[in-house]
């Protein structure tokens, strides 16, 4: 195969994975009515974690679960807390607003990666703070009654728990170095089973399975989680990571248009400037973190 056919390939994936990602922001707006934001996470992850087992059997790979600590912290945080705080923020929230907060978990990531690796931020990682900090005042919008500020709250803490658990994750490679497979395959599993006694207990909205919840688990379970953590596994392998890496741009943007083709959520002229400064701000800590040290 030659470099270009590589290359075309590795970057037609991730266009994939872009595009079913931000599928499955439109797929979790849509069966809101249906299901309620815990029960949704138990089905979710613990279907998924389900076909991820199975291909471990498939695959011949290792079946012994990872180091528990580790594997519970990061099942709580990147799992199941950020799941269920994006999913109750879609419930008044849009999804192009939902997913781009979501999505600045790479600047939690410096905190975090501050406070517990002791990895200290650089100049220009304030530059990309900045950024966002102005686009999330564009999203709040305090000189209007700041809006919608609960799902915009909620859409934040939820990429703060993303990014701990990001933190946590390169810990546990750091020390353990686990398969890859397993480890995901564990921490979907204990981060949908750490959901259920809410799903259980918690009141919400009464589970409807009507086509539109079928059809929307399907995807989000079968393509946005497993064919989508397989598809980022091959774009991993082909693309540089400097690439690959700008995937974090590309999904709440594609989401933002989908949302706006398929659930006719126009964002606003103040919105969209919103989005631009906080997408100028994470590609900003994106390049900072791929200088050689």
């Amino acid at each position: 195969m030659s470099r270009s056919n590589f290359d075309r390939t590795g970057l037609a994936l991730m266009f994939a994975t872009i595009l079913v990602w931000a599928g499955s922001w439109i797929s979790m707006k849509l069966i809101v009515p249906y299901i309620g934001p815990f029960q949704f996470v138990a089905v979710r992850y613990l279907a998924g974690s389900l076909v991820l087992f199975v291909l471990l059997v498939a695959l011949h790979r290792p079946l012994a679960m990872t180091p528990w600590k580790l594997t519970v912290l990061t099942a709580l945080t990147q799992t199941a807390g950020f799941q269920v705080l994006v999913q109750i923020a879609l419930v008044t929230g849009g999804v192009g607003k939902v997913s781009l907060l979501a999505y600045t978990m790479p600047f939690w990531v410096v905190v975090f990666a501050w406070a517990l690796l002791g990895e200290k931020p650089t100049a220009r990682h304030g530059t990309g703070f900045a950024l966002a900090a102005a686009g999330l005042v564009c999203f709040l919008e305090p000189w209007g009654g700041m809006g919608d500020a609960i799902a915009v709250l909620l859409a934040l803490v939820g990429g703060l728990c993303w990014g701990l658990g990001t933190v946590l994750s390169k810990r546990m490679f750091d020390r353990h170095a686990p398969d890859l497979m397993t480890f995901t395959a564990w921490q979907m599993l204990l981060g949908g089973a750490l959901t259920v006694p809410a799903a259980l207990w918690v009141p919400q909205v009464p589970v409807q399975w009507v086509w539109q919840l079928w059809a929307g688990m399907l995807y989000i379970v079968l393509i946005a989680t497993a064919a989508g953590w397989l598809l980022w596994l091959s774009v991993v392998r082909r693309v540089p990571a400097s690439i690959a890496g700008l995937s974090s741009l590309g999904v709440p943007v594609v989401a933002t248009l989908l949302a706006w083709l398929v659930l006719d959520e126009q964002p606003t002229l103040i919105e969209m400037a919103g989005m631009a400064l906080i997408l100028g701000g994470l590609w900003v800590v994106s390049r900072v973190s791929r200088r050689p040290a």
